[in-house]
């Protein structure tokens, strides 16, 4: 894919290195030397430059880009102004990092079709998985809705996802399960699978109902 990420800050450096090291081919753009000279050697093209300025987007092919990251920090002014210049522009897929719920309700409006909190988003999944042993990884979707990793707690262990009727009985979902002994991936997950201490199983529900998973007794 074809991106560009604007804004080369700690989140928006390593994204680009990330992206960068998916194959995929990646602009990177910011107004600080410094900032673009530590990505300038890995991604595919590196540039200093004042992102609010439409003409320049457009001179380096950011119209044409798959997807454009926007990760300015606190400048809400930027960050909101080179949204709209990349929805105008026709890009189809614009993140934006946000600072505050005003900011990231002004992006949305304006063409973001996804806004991050990079730290918040961070804090709240290492908060959790410090809480909650079983817990392995935490990922919200909306308001009410999550997908985890959590270890099975012992009165899944030895029963089949049958038996166990996770979706009538506590409102979740298994998306799959990760076998740690041997390691593999079941994607599509038979009913007659036997559940062991040392898979992991990748889950979807309301946040509550996973509550009450995580807690079974």
């Amino acid at each position: 894919m074809n991106l560009a990420v604007i804004g080369l800050g700690q989140f928006g450096s390593s994204l680009a290195r990330e992206l960068k090291t998916l194959k995929h081919h990646v602009t990177a753009i910011d107004s600080d030397p410094k900032a673009v000279s530590r990505v300038q050697d890995v991604v595919d093209q590196a540039v200093v430059a004042d992102a609010i300025d439409r003409n320049l987007l457009e001179e380096l092919g950011l119209n044409l880009v798959d997807a454009a990251v926007i990760s300015l920090g606190d400048n809400l002014g930027a960050s909101i102004l080179i949204t709209l210049h990349l929805k105008e522009m026709g890009v189809g897929r614009i993140v934006a990092k946000a600072i505050s719920p005003e900011h990231e309700k002004i992006l949305k409006r304006i063409g973001a079709g996804e806004v991050v909190f990079p730290e918040r988003d961070a804090a709240e999944r290492l908060s959790r998985s410090l809480t909650d042993p079983n817990l392995l990884d935490y990922l919200p979707i909306g308001d009410e809705f999550s997908v985890a990793e959590l270890a099975p707690p012992d009165p899944l262990v030895g029963k089949s996802l049958s038996e166990l009727g996770l979706r009538k009985n506590y409102g979740v979902n298994v998306i799959a399960i990760r076998e740690l002994v041997p390691e593999r991936i079941h994607l599509v997950v038979a009913p007659d699978y036997v559940v062991k201490d040392s898979d992991v199983l990748v889950v979807a529900g309301r946040q509550e109902d996973l509550e009450r998973l995580r807690s079974a007794k």
